[in-house]
Order: structure tokens, then sequence, then C-alpha cells
């Protein structure tokens, strides 16, 4: 049992200016049977949901593009992601946070959606679950031109495209998203656009 490999565990705030960063202290106990004394920063923004929007008639899916701070700050040259829709759950279900971030990113409303994974986003450093789900779309679901919110300062840009483009996109290296990623693999996987 884990919980006995682990004991004295020790949390320090280092900030909570945004999200939280807690330093934790804590001992392990390692399969030789020594005890060593461990730090970790753990990072505790919440848990997310992320979904990929497709038509089967149009043989579409919807993507955002929107600008990531922390990937210009790590070589990626503009700074903007083409990524599936997705946001935090700020104490909804998953599915309800979906349905509300798909609106409000991309304009379309819709009834019912489908999870096909729950998972951890970076597991050695965050705390956050995503919950990745599917969502068929048509034209008549469109009741704005979504974006995101103004009182968040989001500026998200709605991509329509061939669902093969987005797969294309996906093995030349312009999708660089790991929640895109998954679902644009389940989506080829099984086969849900053909």
């Amino acid at each position: 049992m884990t919980k006995k490999r682990i004991k004295n565990i020790e949390t320090t705030l280092l900030s909570d200016n945004y999200y939280i960063l807690n330093k934790v202290n804590f001992d392990y106990l390692m399969k030789d049977g020594r005890w060593v004394n461990t730090m970790r920063e753990v990072y505790d923004r919440g848990d997310g949901a992320g979904i990929l929007l497709y038509n089967k008639t149009k043989k579409t899916v919807i993507l955002t593009k929107q600008f990531r701070m922390p990937t210009f700050l790590n070589d990626n040259d503009d700074g903007f992601l083409i990524e599936v829709t997705a946001g935090m759950l700020d104490k909804d279900n998953p599915e309800a946070c979906i349905i509300r971030e798909t609106e409000e990113e991309t304009g379309y409303r819709l009834k019912s959606v489908k999870k096909v994974y729950e998972a951890y986003s970076s597991p050695g450093v965050m705390t956050e679950k995503m919950h990745f789900f599917i969502g068929e779309y048509t034209d008549e679901m469109k009741v704005s031109e979504g974006g995101g919110l103004g009182s968040e300062h989001e500026d998200i840009e709605v991509i329509e495209l061939p669902f093969n483009k987005a797969v294309s996109m996906l093995h030349n290296g312009e999708i660089v998203d790991t929640r895109t990623i998954v679902l644009l693999q389940y989506a080829i996987i099984h086969k849900l656009i053909e």
C-alpha cells in the first residue's frame, strides 16, 4: 500500500497568486527498505476538460487558436497553439464544464457529449486531471461567434477545418498540444470521420 510508504508530509505554500503552488516534503519508503526524505513542488490548478468537436457530414473538426505564454517562453516562436476547446472545471462536473466552454470558446451549443478518457496532465508537477470528450456539432448549433470571455481576457480564434487537414497538421508538427493530439488520435483510431 502506498500510504504505508509515505509519512511525515509537510506542505508549505509558495504561491496562491492565481493557482496554488506548494512545496511538499515527505519521507518515502524505497523498495529496498530505506526511508528517504524527498521534496516536490506541486502545482494545483484544479481539473480540466477538453473536447474534439466533429461533423461527420462535412468531415470537419472545430479547433481553436490562442496565445499561450508558457509555450512562448519555451521556444514556440509566436506563442500561439492550435487546440481543442478546453477549460477548467471550476467546481462543475466535467460534462457541464465542457458544454459551457464549448459555447464560450466556439459559439456552438451542444446538448450532449461523450467522455472518452480521463488522464493526469503532467503528474510529476501538477495535480490536474483532464477529462477528454468528443462531441458532434452541426451548423444549426451555432449560437454566437465564440472567441471566449472578455472578462477572462480570452482572445480565441475559432477554426473549422477538414478532418484530414487536422490529421496532416498533427503529423507535420503544427499541432503540438497534448490534449489535441490525444483526441485527434482517438478520432483516427475510432474512425469518427470517414
